[in-house]
């Protein structure tokens, strides 16, 4: 039986990664490069620093994740590059690596969105025998409900099959995984936020500190700034100074059990925002199967307060695949070479911002 394999560059933020997937399921090699060490001592990624390291990085990268899967270029059917949404100078580098070896290898060439990527992360159900991932027994069947939480993105969106979804609700503001940035920078906390605060939360009460809900006028929406200032004001009035206080100098004057506690609270209220979100959208459109994606998609609490909610099993990816990673990138694109034409690489342009509405499926469906 012939098996398509396709090879997928990410770029889109602060990971260089590549990664070949066969199939749309099987991984056969899996490489990230992440910046994280170098935009730490920023407390957020720098643009201009991520783009000068993708560069660095790009071609090793790539290189790699051939060598690790024991594949030449004759081996690789097609090449599926991020290109959209994500930061400019980050996109230009993966995308024009992306272009350069299509043309030079002479290989169809899709364009993916990262977002919509995310998603397929649980589509991934077998691997080559060196990746020891614990990976979900089975993919998810259409209709398929997906929440993707991440740095950027916080919205539900439901599938009826491949390339055919809807967005059901969107953030209205911060994402949650910036709101976790946030947060974790007022309590002190190292970035990035969303594995600082799951780790500090531990050790905290997360029902010391009552936090706002947002109330939207669609019911799927997501909001979190209101709830990242009420962090801020209840934090001030714990240690006692007005609100001109520096947001900066707040966290010298927490002790240690104030700022679990506050992780923790904080935590429980995005969480439940979350989950109560994804429930009320489950019990109107009763979709066969739910999927959580994006780097949120680690957070244990979150994990394990859905699977209490729902009255379906999920199966969820491993958490290096809810980060970002280019294993996503390759299997959707399998999904959209399928049926969708390759992308010529003098024709391929970035879009930092543009809405999963307007992904390669369009090109299907025009």
């Amino acid at each position: 039986m012939y098996q398509m394999r396709i090879l997928g560059i990410e770029s889109s933020c602060d990971e260089t990664a590549a990664a070949i997937v066969e199939d749309g399921r099987r991984l056969l090699s899996n490489v990230v490069n992440s910046q994280i060490d170098i935009h730490a001592q920023y407390g957020g990624v720098v643009p201009e620093v991520a783009a000068r390291s993708h560069i660095e990085v790009i071609n090793p990268v790539i290189n790699k994740a051939l060598t690790d899967a024991n594949l030449g270029w004759n081996d690789i059917d097609a090449i599926a590059v991020t290109y959209a949404p994500g930061l400019i100078g980050s996109l230009l580098v993966g995308t024009l690596a992306a272009r350069t070896l299509a043309l030079v290898h002479n290989k169809p060439l899709y364009p993916i969105h990262h977002v919509e990527a995310h998603v397929y992360a649980n589509f991934i159900t077998d691997q080559a025998n060196n990746l020891n991932l614990e990976l979900p027994a089975k993919q998810p069947t259409f209709p398929m409900l997906a929440l993707i939480v991440s740095g950027g993105h916080s919205q539900l969106a439901l599938f009826q099959s491949h390339g055919d979804y809807s967005l059901l609700g969107q953030t209205r503001d911060d994402a949650v995984g910036e709101a976790f940035d946030k947060v974790a920078k007022i309590l002190g906390l190292p970035y990035p936020g969303g594995p600082s605060i799951a780790t500090a939360a531990e050790h905290g009460d997360a029902n010391k500190y009552r936090l706002p809900k947002s109330k939207m006028d669609n019911a799927y929406d997501f909001s979190f700034s209101g709830l990242k200032t009420a962090v801020l004001r209840a934090v001030q009035r714990e240690v006692g100074v007005d609100t001109t206080f520096p947001s900066t100098e707040l966290a010298g004057l927490l002790n240690e059990q104030q700022r679990c506690d506050f992780a923790a609270s904080f935590q429980k209220t995005a969480v439940e925002t979350l989950v109560d979100k994804t429930v009320a959208a489950f019990r109107k459109h009763s979709p066969a199967s739910v999927v959580i994606a994006g780097g949120v998609a680690a957070n244990q609490e979150l994990r394990r307060y859905l699977a209490e909610q729902l009255p379906i099993a999920i199966n969820y990816a491993p958490m290096s695949l809810c980060t970002d990673n280019a294993a996503m990138i390759a299997t959707l694109g399998y999904y959209v070479s399928t049926e969708v034409e390759p992308t010529p690489p003098t024709e391929m342009t970035v879009q930092p911002s543009i809405s999963m509405n307007q992904t390669a499926w369009s090109k299907r469906d025009a």
